[in-house]
């Protein structure tokens, strides 16, 4: 059994701190584009892997690399110049039984589909060239894979590694997230086709006041000249102040592109809406969390969820379910503020047996007239660990 240990929280509120720091980065963003191809990959391995043998095959497809483009935005158009190439870099299992998976044209369509769903003002054939390296995984680990399949047992820990989460949201965070998440929306982008979708939020808290600094790549061609490009970064900033300000009761100092230069023409237009066509490059793992966000007064985990096999792999199934455990702790246990959870897993181990799994609140009810509620929750989910893999494939959890 899993030795679970709850404890109360003896250290000051990330929000009653004097300052704070949150971000997130938006779906265009080159590192959650990479994110996001990763698990893209891994789900339609998955698929395959079921329809053609029943069970989900041992694999790991984390690793993916965007190298930027070149491009020449301007008012009113743009062009490529040279397309932005992803490679997409991993271990997975592509024959078995006389059956072979044609792991190129995988990629091609799993990148290009996404693309498609994603980024709107990319040309998947002009814009994008895409790059897949997928070997066999060692024979250790496959086998440790295998072992516990073909017995029908509990999957082992392939990993040593550890899982984090909290809940709920502070005031800040909820902030952060739901402004990326306003500005992305489908209702937004039709009254502003000139927003696209490479937007970065970096919240900072001090005090008592909230500033958000967005970096938002407009789309060229959607915009005249510039004074309409002021014109409209004015009116989508009014309206997603009154939006944070309606969610969170509370004055929110918004900033948008702040390094624009009316003066010099300097402004920050795209031709695809993402700064992958020229600005910037992107890898798996160097932006949100499995939470939607980037929270360093918080427990944090340098894991890539992104991409690693559903199954057995404790950097993917333990971070989901931290955060899972916390928030169900403070919805479910009267009196508790906040839950922070750390899980440690041991390789060879079952997954649902951690070495620890430590679960801290904060409350001011006597901790042991809860633990055995918070135990329960934590047993809860230990239980129904094994089935975890079935939400990434159905999309329910989050990467990025």
């Amino acid at each position: 059994m899993a030795q679970i240990v709850v404890t109360p929280m003896t250290f000051e509120a990330v929000y009653e701190q004097s300052a704070e720091i949150v971000e997130r980065k938006g779906i265009g963003h080159p590192d959650t584009i990479c994110d996001n191809l990763a698990e893209s990959l891994s789900r339609e391995l998955c698929k395959w892997y079921l329809e053609e043998f029943g069970a989900v095959m041992h694999h790991n497809v984390d690793k993916a690399l965007l190298v930027g483009g070149m491009a020449n935005a301007y008012f009113g158009g743009g062009e490529v110049i040279e397309p932005i190439e992803i490679h997409l870099v991993g271990r997975a299992i592509l024959d078995k039984d006389s059956k072979r998976l044609d792991v190129q044209e995988l990629v091609q369509h799993t990148v290009k589909e996404w693309f498609r769903k994603h980024i709107r003002n990319i040309d998947v054939e002009r814009h994008i060239r895409i790059y897949a390296k997928i070997k066999p995984g060692s024979k250790d680990l496959v086998e440790l894979f295998e072992r516990f399949q073909k017995k029908g047992e509990i999957p082992l820990a392939n990993d040593t590694s550890f899982g984090v989460g909290f809940a709920p949201f502070d005031q800040l965070e909820r902030a952060v997230y739901e402004a990326e998440r306003f500005l992305n929306s489908e209702a937004l982008k039709r009254e502003h086709p000139e927003i696209g979708e490479d937007i970065k939020v970096m919240g900072v808290r001090i005090e008592n006041k909230i500033r958000l600094t967005v970096a938002l790549a407009f789309v060229s061609r959607y915009i005249k000249d510039l004074e309409e490009y002021f014109y409209k970064k004015e009116q989508i900033k009014g309206k997603l102040k009154m939006y944070l300000e309606g969610l969170l009761g509370r004055e929110v100092d918004i900033n948008i592109n702040t390094a624009d230069s009316k003066e010099n023409s300097s402004v920050y237009i795209t031709v695809t809406g993402s700064s992958a066509e020229q600005g910037d490059d992107g890898q798996v793992g160097r932006g949100n969390r499995v939470n939607g966000l980037i929270t360093p007064y918080r427990p944090m985990s340098l894991e890539a969820a992104a991409g690693k096999n559903p199954i057995s792999h404790i950097g993917k199934i333990y971070n989901t379910v931290a955060n899972i455990i916390c928030q169900r702790v403070v919805q479910e246990v009267e009196g508790i503020q906040e839950a922070y959870c750390y899980i440690v897993s041991q390789i060879g181990k079952p997954i649902n047996q951690p070495q620890v799994l430590d679960v801290k609140v904060r409350t001011k009810r006597d901790i042991a007239s809860i633990k055995e509620e918070v135990k329960r929750i934590a047993e809860e989910e230990l239980e129904r660990m094994p089935e975890v893999w079935k939400g990434f494939l159905e999309g329910r959890y989050s990467v990025a």
